[in-house]
């Protein structure tokens, strides 16, 4: 376990910054004894917001960044050109070691952008993945790649499984995790040419428990821990989940309050309801991590508040006290070796 954890937090980036990053970022010092948080972004913005709060000094560093990429900018000559940007400088904070990781609600563009040109890429890594946790009627999966690589190659699909597994086994503690390629059916013979070369390849991965394919329907009932697709099926898998998930709790709640009889039920109901709602909760597992980088990269939504953005600190924290990212540093070396 590391002895001190020090995150680099982007305090202008999303749509509630930066008053909800730096409350997120006090709620993550004070469940997390051994964590250091630095703060990037303009000076009097930031300092006027942490007034608002009591805090350890010692535990938060401000980083003045003149700049700050908005979410419409094009990514590539956003992070060329600014510099100075709050996101950039997060970037290299990571990149030159003095921050073990980095968290964002900034434009998800600029931050895989700056990830592969930045800080880079582990040696062997063809694509970094975006990998969020989503929640399962039995815990949760890992969902590979849900928004960085939308024409991904069979080769880079076994990566993410070997990734993924890399990851579940540390952050989830589970030894052998499953996993599964999303398809539109169960039988091998089924998907597009994408998932048919890609199956028997994964089929043959010894470092991996591969269970086969696995349908759309099936993930919310935890069908894999591990859960590979290119990026535009990921992306379409994860924002249909969150959606429905809306919409469900907006019908329920506008059931509940219907008449007096169903208000009543609702009274009753209500304690099991928020421990039903909370488990389906996806901002209570933090962030996107794009995996695969030299130093841990984390987005979250650019609407979050300061609940996301405290547990992808704390999904930080665990990231480097589990040293997951030399895992993932050794499974490539010891496959370029063989």
């Amino acid at each position: 376990m590391a002895d001190k954890v020090n995150i680099a937090v982007d305090a202008m980036g999303g749509d509630n910054a930066p008053a909800e990053v730096v409350k997120g970022c006090i709620e993550a010092l004070e469940q997390a004894p051994g964590l250091k948080i630095s703060l990037v972004g303009i000076e009097d913005k930031v300092r006027a917001e942490l007034s608002k709060y009591t805090y350890d000094p010692d535990r938060i560093e401000v980083i003045h960044a003149s700049e700050v990429i908005e979410m419409a900018e094009p990514p590539v000559m956003a992070v060329r050109t600014k510099k100075d940007s709050s996101l950039v400088r997060c970037m290299y904070l990571v990149k030159e070691g003095k921050c073990d990781a980095l968290v964002t609600a900034g434009s998800t563009g600029a931050f895989l952008v700056g990830g592969q040109i930045i800080v880079g890429r582990i040696k062997g890594v063809e694509r970094p993945p975006l990998a969020p946790f989503i929640p399962t009627l039995n815990g949760r999966c890992l969902l590979l790649d849900c928004g960085a690589n939308v024409d991904a190659r069979p080769s880079q699909l076994v990566q993410f499984a070997k990734i993924g597994s890399a990851y579940v086994r540390k952050a989830c503690g589970i030894d052998n995790p499953r996993v599964g390629i999303v398809n539109i059916g169960a039988e091998e013979e089924k998907g597009n040419a994408l998932v048919k070369e890609t199956f028997p390849l994964l089929k043959a991965t010894p470092e991996i428990n591969f269970i086969g394919s696995v349908e759309a329907r099936d993930i919310p009932y935890g069908a894999a821990d591990v859960v590979v697709c290119e990026a535009f099926v990921g992306n379409v898998i994860l924002k249909m989940y969150e959606g429905v998930g809306t919409a469900l709790m907006k019908s329920m709640k506008e059931a509940f309050m219907s008449s007096t009889k169903s208000k009543i039920g609702a009274l009753l109901a209500k304690p099991a309801l928020k421990k039903t709602l909370k488990q389906y909760d996806t901002n209570r597992y933090g962030g996107a991590p794009l995996l695969g980088c030299n130093g841990l990269l984390v987005k979250t939504h650019g609407s979050s508040k300061s609940a996301p953005i405290c547990n992808s600190i704390l999904q930080c924290k665990l990231f480097a006290d589990q040293n997951i990212n030399n895992d993932i540093k050794e499974m490539f070396s010891i496959s370029s070796d063989i």
